[in-house]
């Protein structure tokens, strides 16, 4: 249950940062959401999942305001 959870806020989380209009606070979002769903892909033993994520992941921190 709590698994499956991490998974759904993640997704949830990812969905919403789209309706930020600030580029930082979209990108913060997607960090948070991305580090969510790297816990739940380490707790799955997904290597996709987790190394996807640490893209988006790093991608949202590193990227500079268009």
């Amino acid at each position: 249950m709590i698994l499956e959870s991490i998974g759904w806020v993640a997704t949830a989380m990812f969905a919403v940062s789209y309706l930020f209009k600030r580029p930082s606070a979209l990108r913060i979002v997607q960090a948070l959401a991305a580090l969510l769903w790297i816990t739940y892909g380490v707790m799955i033993h997904a290597m996709p999942v987790i190394v996807a994520n640490l893209i988006v992941a790093g991608m949202a921190v590193f990227t500079r305001r268009a």
